[in-house]
This record gives C-alpha cells, sequence and structure tokens, in this order.
C-alpha cells in the first residue's frame, strides 16, 4: 500500500486564495526564492580565471548588483529617451501643418482647453492620422 502525501496542507501552507480568487504565495519562503535567484545570476557570470579562490564567488556578486544598478539606470533612460522622440516627433508634425506654431504653445493650447492626451498619444496620432492631429491642433491654437 502507497503512502499517500498531504498535498493539501503543504498548499495551504506556502499558497493562499484571495478575496478576488487570485492564488497568492505566501512570504515564508520568499528569502529562499530571492536567493536561489540571486545564486543562479551569480553562476551566469564568467569570472576570469587569473581571479581564483573566494574572490570568485565576491566578484560574481558585485558583478550581480552593479548589473542590477546599470538596469535600474537603464530603464529610467529608457523612459527619458522615449519621451525626447514624442516631442521630437509632435515638433516636426507641427511644423509641417504651421512653420510658426511651436511644441511649448501647443502643450500650454492642450492644457488650457483641458485636452489631456499625453504626449505618447500624441505623437502616434500625428504618425497615422494627420487629419485628427490638425483638428486637435485647431482646437490647441484657438
Amino acid at each position: 500500500m502507497k503512502k499517500k502525501i498531504k498535498v493539501r496542507k503543504i498548499v495551504q501552507k506556502r499558497f493562499k486564495i484571495t478575496a478576488t480568487g487570485k492564488i497568492m504565495r505566501r512570504k515564508q519562503n520568499s528569502r529562499h526564492l530571492r536567493m536561489n535567484k540571486s545564486k543562479r545570476a551569480i553562476r551566469a557570470y564568467r569570472v576570469p580565471v587569473e581571479v581564483k579562490g573566494n574572490r570568485l564567488i565576491k566578484v560574481a556578486i558585485e558583478a550581480d548588483l552593479h548589473a542590477g544598478q546599470y538596469a535600474y539606470h537603464g530603464r529610467k533612460l529608457r523612459k527619458r529617451d522615449f519621451r525626447r522622440l514624442w516631442i521630437v516627433r509632435l515638433n516636426a508634425a507641427l511644423r509641417s501643418i504651421d512653420e510658426t506654431f511651436k511644441y511649448s504653445r501647443f502643450i500650454k493650447g492642450l492644457k488650457d482647453h483641458k485636452i489631456l492626451l499625453d504626449r505618447k498619444v500624441l505623437s502616434d496620432i500625428a504618425l497615422r492620422d494627420m487629419e485628427t492631429f490638425k483638428k486637435i491642433v485647431k482646437t490647441a491654437q484657438a
């Protein structure tokens, strides 16, 4: 006769069902999961052969920390770069409609008329549907 595994109790310890019906992992093993994740990341680094002994682990840990910092900074830079791109696109579209109308006046006109479209959506409209964008510009100029 096989031994029955008590799956239900194990699952109750590790997971819980929220009020909305989602399955959520409990916090008991979060440190364990985090450590395993960092160990996997550390193993992925190729450390030079000259570095030996305990330094291998230390260098890999430092490389992992720096990689995380660079990734965080890169995400901020990406947001900044996209905002710049949208502004350049908007300015170019505005100049194609009216040479004298500038980006700053356009944004002020939108705020005055309480048009709540962000730069991403506006640049997409300017790129894909010029007629609609011209209507928005006329509203902002008025």
